[in-house]
């Protein structure tokens, strides 16, 4: 069955992954964009919790997961966020629907494999600034784009309770942002349009352990590594006066293209560690936490930008991770409810921006069903999360956000040895 739709679905994902816009957060602007990638379905349902393995479900945070495999497996999921954004004056609500990960993971043996596509990060605003003057003035920023990530790992089983793993993965992407400045009274405005295209690679290692503390009792445990990686942002300007026809279309003047230089970007080190107890197969809980040294970050024209309307820097960041599962009876023939795994979980992120001396801190609730499908192995994830990101504070902006995530796990036997011709 994978087989069948492996490959449409690969390129039309190909496709929406590029284009897709993924966010509509103004704290985007600043770093790689807004790091959208927290899990496949199961695992942002458990409050983004990536320390189980499972032989029926890809784990892309952990490659040493991998090895656990029993069946080939497709995963795909996608997303629908719908944000209220509101400072102390204002409040605007945006909708946005994304593809999140296309991704196959094949057993072999004690080895596993896994490889894919994410889009990883995303860009998407639109500011408006009016200042009432006189004379008043108006300026729209708008920014687009966001990074990929494709990726391939294998894992390997030392023994019956370690596995590691490593993932090699290669970062690309756009991003274009845009300014536009009008005077009452002036003819003609401004724009400011900016481009990076960036390419870089980033390597993944990690290692899980998974023991019988007594009949019932089992322990699990994560760990990954992300070494400090360089991203090479190749970086454009022009520069123009515009005016508006009847039609709302805007009419170039003239437009001059300035030289800038090409910037490096720090992707910072990161380190995860989580742990979790419970009966396999009916429930178990964990927490995680993880390390990264945003204070090393640089925006992409940090060189060449003149000063914002606040004062911004990176520090490093941490997040903190909650969830587990529930499963009533996975072996029921006769009650389906039974065999429907239930998650939920909570989580706590210091972003690593600063805004006037305000950390931006990301919060929330999620909760989620696993549906098996009668007569296989596959599966379909579904995950609801309700959270808060930002403040109000010092004329910032908060937003509030529901995200309703949507996961397919299809799971089939290859390469086996045909018995009869």
């Amino acid at each position: 069955m994978i087989k069948k739709i492996l490959f449409p679905i690969c390129f039309l994902f190909s496709l929406a992954s590029l284009a897709q816009e993924g966010t509509s957060s103004p704290y985007s602007f600043y770093g790689i964009g807004d790091v959208k990638f927290k899990g496949t379905a199961d695992n942002r349902a458990m409050g983004g919790l990536t320390i189980f393995q499972d032989s029926i479900h890809l784990n892309f945070q952990n490659p040493a997961s991998f090895a656990a495999l029993k069946l080939t497996t497709l995963s795909v999921g996608g997303s629908y966020l719908s944000t209220t954004l509101k400072t102390t004056s204002k409040e605007e609500s945006a909708r946005r629907s994304a593809l999140d990960y296309l991704s196959v993971g094949i057993p072999m043996g004690k080895f596993g494999a896994g490889f894919g596509l994410i889009p990883y990060s995303a860009v998407g605003y639109k500011i408006q600034t009016i200042a009432a003057g006189p004379p008043q003035s108006i300026r729209t920023s708008l920014g687009k784009g966001g990074l990929n990530k494709a990726f391939l790992g294998l894992g390997y089983a030392i023994s019956s309770k370690f596995s590691l793993g490593a993932d090699l993965s290669y970062n690309f992407g756009k991003i274009e942002t845009s300014s536009l400045g009008f005077i009452d009274g002036v003819q003609y405005g401004t724009r400011e349009q900016n481009r990076s295209d960036m390419t870089g690679v980033t390597l993944t290692t990690g290692i899980m352990y998974h023991s019988k503390i007594n009949r019932k009792l089992s322990l699990a445990s994560s760990m990954t590594f992300s070494p400090e990686t360089k991203l090479k942002s190749s970086n454009g300007r022009t520069i123009a006066s515009i005016q508006y026809s009847t039609t709302g279309a805007e009419i170039v003047v003239n437009e001059s293209i300035i030289d800038v230089s090409n910037t490096i970007l720090t992707l910072p080190t990161k380190f995860s560690f989580g742990t979790g107890i419970g009966e396999l197969k009916k429930w178990m809980i964990g927490a995680e936490v993880t390390f990264q040294e945003n204070s090393k970050l640089r925006n992409r024209f940090d060189d060449i930008v003149g000063s914002s309307l606040h004062t911004m820097k990176f520090e490093n960041s941490m997040k903190y991770n909650l969830g587990g599962y529930y499963i009533p009876n996975y072996n029921s023939f006769s009650n389906y409810w039974n065999k429907i795994v239930y998650r939920g979980g909570l989580r706590y992120e210091n972003t690593g921006l600063v805004f006037d001396n305000e950390s931006i801190n990301d919060m929330g609730l999620t909760l989620g069903l696993g549906l098996p499908i009668p007569g296989a192995f596959s599966n379909i994830n579904i995950g609801f999360e309700f959270g808060k990101k930002g403040t109000t504070n010092a004329n910032l902006v908060q937003e509030n956000y529901g995200n309703l995530s949507i996961g397919l796990s299809f799971n089939d036997k290859w390469f086996n040895k045909k018995l009869y011709n």
